[in-house]
Parts: structure tokens; C-alpha cells; sequence
């Protein structure tokens, strides 16, 4: 049986947006400029605006509240990956779920948001959801943050991830449910190969934020990095100083399993992966989460450019 209390919903229009490539003239110096102008090479197509992917997002949610199930099927990458309570979802998974047949979602806004590209051929993209829905009779959270990313596919740009986290209330009590403990039984799927090299960094960065470690911080981070969590969203200097300078945890240890990698762009990588550490924050358990994270390849280097964590 599905659990609905943190559904990761549509979200991230997911769609294929055509970008119409300018007119192309050619010159030949020979007669047969029909065969010249056929190989001549197409400009790439136009980079979309956030107006644009906003857009698309707003057309997803449109497609989930009225259970459009034929919207997701032309509008996801073929290596789509999404988190939702269920845990990870590939592409089928993704498209049965965000079809919200049991979802009933009275109204939506989508705010904050912000864009960043991610080479030449992916944007991310970030913002707020509030909303009013259920889903198999249980209350949606009222606000969550959404990251996605969307990827070239062609002259189309398509949906390669998205997930959601809900808005933790900073003057609301403590939850009484209790936090999965560190040692708690969770998937050790081995990792992939392809993931050994982006959870190394990320065990780096975790390692730093144990320490408190703003200089290993700095150092790992790509340049335009941004963070989504309940407690908000934050760009690259404001988590450096929130893991380090004004970290109140105290953790013994920290461990990642389940990690996947797939390969977006030839310089675009999603590492997604579960993370637990034995140990406290504001004097409350540190809860095991799902977690996704946007690599970059810059000249060589693999760069984390947004990470996301997600109740499960």
C-alpha cells in the first residue's frame, strides 16, 4: 500500500520543450548548394529562460491535479529519475505515480523560484509548492521545496529528476516519532561503478560537515552550489556556514549506502543515495534520508551543484 503522507507530486513540468533553432544561411562556392547547406551543422537550440521551465512546471501540476495520465509518458527523459515516499522511481514508476489517481488536489502555487544552468545541455531548477490536496485520503503537506532537473534531448529539453521535501515550521515542536537509528536496517545495495567516484565526494562532504569543517566545505563545492531541505533552501555560502559555524549536531559517524548514478549529460551526473548519521542535531536524532545530488564535470573535476534531502 502506497504511503501518501510525503508524495512527491508531479512537479518539474517534466515536459519536452521544443527551442526552435534560428535560420541558418548558407554559402557555397561551388552549384550545389542544396548538398552544402545539408551538412551544413545546426546551431544548438536556445538555452530556456526560467519563465519558460516555469511554465512547464505549472503545465505537470495542471496534468496532476486533473489525473492527465497521457501528460508524462512524452514529457520524461528515458532516464528519469524521482523521489516519492515509496522511496527512488524510475521512469514507469515515476509516470504511474504522478498520474494521482489517488491524489485530489483542490489548488497549487508555485513561488521562489530560481534557475541554474548546469553545463550546456541541463538547468536546475528550485522553488516553493503550496498546496491543497490530498492523497489516498491523507492531508498533502501544506509547503514543500522542489528541485528538478531538466536535460537537452534534441532541440527538447525533458525532465531528467525531481523531488520534494516538506517545510519544517522552526517554532513547531519536535516530532514524537522517533528517528530511524543509524544502525537500522536500510538497503546495502552495492554501489554501482559509476557511483563509486560521486560517493566518495559526497562521503567528503559529510565527513566535513561531522567536523564542522568549513575550509573541506569550500573546497568541494561547486561555485553556484544550492542546498533544499526542510528547513529551506540555501546557496553556497549560507550551507558552508550552516554545516560549520553554526552546526549544533554532534555526530560519532556517518553512513551512505544504496547509492545509484546515471548519467545525464556528457558532463551531468545524478548521484541519489541514503544517508544516516548516529548522532544529534538540536538534541534530536538524526533521521536516515533519501538524498539526491547534481554533479558537474568542470574541466575534469566532479563538482556537486544541488543536493536535495527527502523524508522517507
Amino acid at each position: 500500500m502506497i504511503n501518501f503522507r510525503y508524495l512527491v507530486l508531479a512537479a518539474a513540468a517534466f515536459g519536452s520543450f521544443a527551442c526552435t533553432p534560428q535560420s541558418t544561411s548558407t554559402s557555397t562556392l561551388n552549384s550545389n548548394s542544396n548538398s552544402a547547406a545539408a551538412n551544413a551543422a545546426k546551431p544548438a537550440p536556445a538555452a530556456p529562460t526560467m519563465g519558460e521551465l516555469m511554465t512547464l512546471e505549472r503545465s505537470a501540476y495542471e496534468a496532476f491535479m486533473t489525473k492527465n495520465a497521457a501528460f508524462w509518458d512524452p514529457f520524461l527523459s528515458a532516464n528519469f529519475v524521482g523521489y516519492s515516499a515509496n522511496g527512488r522511481l524510475d521512469r514507469a514508476a515515476a509516470i504511474k505515480e504522478y498520474s494521482g489517481a489517488e491524489c485530489d488536489v483542490k489548488s497549487y502555487t508555485l513561488s521562489d523560484e530560481q534557475m541554474m544552468p548546469v553545463g550546456a545541455d541541463a538547468a536546475v531548477l528550485t522553488y516553493k509548492v503550496t498546496m491543497d490536496g490530498t492523497c489516498g485520503g491523507q492531508k498533502l503537506p501544506a509547503q514543500q521545496w522542489a528541485g528538478g532537473v531538466y536535460v537537452r534531448d534534441g532541440d527538447r529539453w525533458k525532465g531528467a529528476f525531481h523531488a520534494e521535501t516538506p517545510i519544517i515550521d522552526p517554532k513547531a515542536p519536535p516530532s514524537s516519532k522517533p528517528a530511524p537509528p543509524a544502525t537500522a536496517k536500510v538497503d546495502e545495495t552495492k554501489p554501482d561503478a559509476s557511483a563509486d567516484a560521486l560517493l566518495a565526494i559526497e562521503k567528503k562532504i559529510w565527513e566535513a560537515w561531522k567536523n564542522k569543517d568549513s575550509a573541506a566545505l569550500e573546497g568541494v563545492l561547486g561555485k553556484e552550489f544550492v542546498w533544499l531541505a526542510g528547513s529551506g533552501r540555501m546557496n553556497r555560502a549560507e550551507s558552508v556556514k550552516a554545516w560549520s559555524v553554526e552546526n549544533k549536531c554532534t555526530i560519532k559517524s556517518t553512513t551512505l549506502t544504496d547509492a545509484k548514478a546515471v548519467s545525464l549529460t556528457k558532463d551531468v551526473s545524478l548521484l541519489t543515495f541514503k544517508g544516516a548519521a548516529d548522532g544529534t542535531c538540536d538534541g534530536q536524532p538524526v533521521p536516515t534520508e533519501l538524498y539526491g545530488a547534481v554533479y558537474y564535470n568542470n574541466n575534469g573535476t566532479w563538482q556537486p551543484m544541488m543536493g536535495i534531502g527527502v523524508p522517507q
